[in-house]
This record gives C-alpha cells, structure tokens and sequence, in this order.
C-alpha cells in the first residue's frame, strides 16, 4: 500500500501537525498573497484573475501530472454534528476524475486541528479528516483551486454550502517532492518542503508575490 500519511510526516517533517498556519509552523516555506487586498470587491474581475493565476501558477510548480500526492480535507465540526453522516463531503466526488481512485478514500476523526492558543475553545469540535492518495493528474485541481478561493463568499461552487457551522482545509502533500501547499482561502498560499533548497526555485520565480507582512523573514531564509 506504500507510504501513509502519518509516517510520511514523521519522516519527512518531523512530525509536523497538519493544521493552520503552516507557514509558521516550520522552517521551511513561503507564504504568496494570491488575491488583491486594494480591491473592496472579491468578485471584480481583476481580482478574480490575480487569484486564479496566482494560486495555478504556484500549484504548477509544487506539482507535476505524475507526482504521487495525499489529497486532504479537513472539516471542522461540533462533536455533535451529524452533517457528514448525512451528506459526505463533495470535495472528491466532484473533483476526482476516478470512482476507482475515490474508493481508496480514507476518513478519519481526529481532536480539532484549528489553530489557537486557548485549546480549551475547542474541546468540544472535532475533525473529520479524509485523505485520498493518488496522482495529481487524477485531479481535477483548477476548479478545486477556484471553490477554495471561496470560501468566505457565497458562490455555487462553494465547498461545504449547505453545512456554514463547519470550516475546513484542503491540503495537497506532495510525496514526490516532499512539499505541500496550502490555499487556506483567497488571500494566501503556504507553501512549505522537507528543505529549503526545493523552494528556491518558486521563490525566485514569484518573490514579488510574497506576502509583504513574512517578506523578510523568507528573504533572510533564501540568503
């Protein structure tokens, strides 16, 4: 069956939790702003180009059609609700190009994996974690991309629609290339790897989209 999630965390990254914000949770990594914070409106039209360009262009140089990859969903719920027994998520029937690559679709309950200080907030959310590994090609990543982008704005393609109590994450993990990127929603991406040499390259080819509040703290990190 090969690598599983947990040991290739360990193994790769020390164990690192998945959980927001990767970006400050270690070493290595990058944080873009993908959308524009000058525009008032999410749906003007500029806008809504910078997002798509910027989130595709950084998703194609963490992943190729070949690399083997974890795709993850997150969704944070109250112990108590019963939505995902009822509808489960359609984040992979929706974007998986495969029905016999979603029947390797994992699902796991864990402690919540929100971040924040006083964990004591959550002792009542869980986290309903699905995990499917397979091909970025079997993917349908570009729409996928696009619905994260909204999810603090209404939109068709919204993930989780009809269920507003629950958040969620997405994240693509990397096997191959030991990296994983995270849209958290439309105003940035974190991009982190095993070692910072796998991330020069995207940093040198979209340093002027670097989130200007982490811009020297990457900067020192690529010296």
């Amino acid at each position: 069956m090969g690598i599983n999630l947990n040991l290739f965390m360990k193994q790769n990254f020390n164990n690192l939790s998945l959980r927001p914000p990767l970006f400050y949770s270690w070493k290595y990594g990058i944080r873009f702003e993908i959308c524009n914070p000058s525009v008032m409106e999410h749906e003007d039209t500029n806008n809504l180009k910078q997002i798509k360009e910027r989130s595709t262009d950084i998703f194609n140089q963490v992943f190729q059609d070949t690399d083997d990859i974890f795709l993850i969903t997150d969704v944070h719920c109250e112990r108590n609700n019963t939505f995902l027994q009822k509808r489960p998520t359609n984040v992979y029937r929706k974007y998986i190009r495969s029905r016999e690559v979603l029947n390797k679709l994992q699902h796991t309950v864990l402690p919540s994996q929100l971040w924040d200080e006083c964990e004591e907030d959550f002792d009542d959310m869980v986290t309903h974690r699905f995990i499917l590994r397979c091909k970025t090609s079997d993917i349908r990543y570009q729409p996928l991309l696009t619905a994260i982008s909204y999810k603090d704005f209404w939109h068709p393609s919204r993930i989780l629609k009809r269920n507003y109590s629950s958040g969620y994450d997405i994240y693509f993990v990397n096997i191959t290339k030991r990296k994983i990127y995270h849209l958290y929603d439309d105003r940035g991406c974190d991009v982190i790897a095993t070692n910072k040499d796998d991330l020069y390259p995207l940093y040198e080819i979209h340093s002027d989209w670097i989130l200007d509040y982490d811009r020297d703290k990457i900067n020192e990190l690529f010296k």
